[in-house]
């Protein structure tokens, strides 16, 4: 028997270290190195070999035959949008979000849509039961005669379970429960978590099984585990959205087969997820039509426009130094923005505490937003409000200048169908394409022509 050392090993970034430190030297995380048993002797590790016992060899790039595999449909289209189209055959993907957020709920729910078109599942459940499981997909009314739920956290019942099922997708609901038996530190640990996504990967990967794996994410937000974690596996998803709140958001932060600024909206209702095929209309369901403050901008999230209203309160500040407090949008663009006005269209904002967010609790965060927080905050500076059917698009530059957006053609058209009758745009996007005729598109070069003709 190899002689076991000790290893003291952050749970936060996978550093180690021989000897116990109260604050790890790579991430600066204090608490977070816990003792491992390490074994001196290197393990056998084993080469990709499918169900079936075929092992992969070396094979010249002109031979490789591309199939045509095509993605499947999950019939869930914001996850298929999010995901670039459906789900890729032989792919990991994980899901990170808050407890309680709903990521059993939706993955439950594509178990029960995937075994609707033809494919085998196999939910594998470390933290509920089958008679819990059971109790949430009779809510959910998921069922399905290939659709396997196998309570187990140790990877060696869970993989003689993939060969003897032979699913077409399998789920793991939490990474972060699952024991390799031949690694002996704590479930949850680094090693714990490397080595069982190193497992699923190859399952994954041999034998061609999309595999779904729930991660638990940190108090910082961060999925839980190892950075390598989100490295191996082939796509990461975040589900977001507050528990005060219905609407959850999913996001991709890394997709190998598809864009990574895709965005998915869900309502939380009591029979589950159900799709958002509109979320501008819910953003802005709520807006007082004379409020000042406000303004409407046109948004893309991946290729899908979407109109946000964002509000902006300015009042005269009571302490030495003026706050900036942002909701929504970062911090510093607002106080970028507000110096720019200052400068260019003679505000005194210099005494005034500002406070914006943009509703619908979403998170914007490309150019094209510039204009629309400018607007805002020059309405409530001036106590004015703007048009109830006027929107702003339009990069806002430290000289005042209106600069060009990408994606000019979907926003108008989106802005059009839901009843906007103006819009305001870079002068230099009017040039190379013609203008929808139910709304005026305006085009304005700095952002004094636009605050004159917006707020006048």
């Amino acid at each position: 028997m190899a002689k076991a050392k000790i290893q003291y090993v952050c749970q936060n970034c996978g550093y180690s270290s021989s000897r116990y430190l109260g604050r790890c030297p790579n991430c600066g995380e204090w608490n977070s190195l816990v003792e491992e048993k390490v074994q001196s002797a290197t393990p056998t590790s084993s080469s990709r070999v499918s169900l079936a016992g075929v092992k992969t060899k070396p094979t010249k790039i002109k031979e490789i035959k591309m199939g045509q595999t095509p993605r499947t449909q999950t019939k869930i289209r914001e996850l298929d949008r999010v995901l670039g189209g459906g789900i890729v055959p032989g792919s990991l993907i994980l899901i990170g979000g808050d407890p309680g957020i709903g990521k059993s709920t939706l993955l439950l729910q594509v178990s029960g849509q995937l075994n609707k078109v033809g494919g085998t599942v196999l939910y594998v459940s470390g933290e509920e039961s089958a008679t819990q499981i059971k109790m949430r997909a009779d809510r959910l009314n998921v069922s399905g005669d290939a659709f396997y739920v196998y309570p187990e956290t140790d990877m060696g019942a869970i993989k003689q379970t993939i060969e003897d099922v032979k699913p077409d997708y399998v789920v793991i609901d939490s990474v972060q429960t699952m024991s390799e038996p031949d690694v002996s530190s704590a479930i949850g640990s680094v090693s714990q978590i490397r080595e069982v996504t190193a497992d699923l990967m190859q399952i994954g990967k041999s034998n061609g099984i999309t595999i779904f794996i729930v991660g638990h994410v940190t108090k910082g937000g961060a999925i839980a585990g190892p950075k390598i974690l989100e490295h191996m596996v082939d796509t990461v998803l975040y589900f977001e959205g507050d528990l005060h709140h219905t609407y959850r958001i999913l996001r991709s932060v890394k997709n190998r087969f598809g864009s990574t600024n895709e965005l998915g909206i869900f309502e939380m209702r009591e029979e589950g997820l159900a799709e958002v095929a509109n979320p501008s209309e819910i953003f802005l369901e709520e807006r007082l039509k004379n409020a000042t403050g406000s303004a409407i901008v046109v948004s893309m999230e991946g290729t899908r426009p979407i109109l946000v209203e964002i509000q902006a309160l300015i009042t005269p500040t009571v302490f030495g130094n003026a706050q900036r407090t942002a909701t929504g949008l970062n911090r510093n663009r607002v106080s970028l923005l507000m110096a720019v006005l200052e400068k260019r269209a003679n505000l005194m904002l210099q005494n005034q505490d500002a406070y914006l967010k943009a509703a619908g609790g979403v998170k914007l965060d490309e150019p094209a937003i510039d204009l629309a927080i400018a607007m805002s905050i020059a309405s409530s500076y001036r106590d004015q409000g703007t048009q109830p059917t006027d929107a702003f698009v339009g990069e806002v530059g430290l000289t005042g200048e209106i600069r060009r957006v990408n994606r000019i053609e979907q926003r108008v058209a989106e802005a059009e169908k839901l009843g906007f009758k103006r819009i305001f745009i870079p002068k230099n996007n009017l040039q190379g394409w013609q203008p929808p005729t139910g709304i005026d598109v305006v085009g304005v070069a700095t952002l004094s022509e636009a605050l004159k003709r917006a707020l006048n």
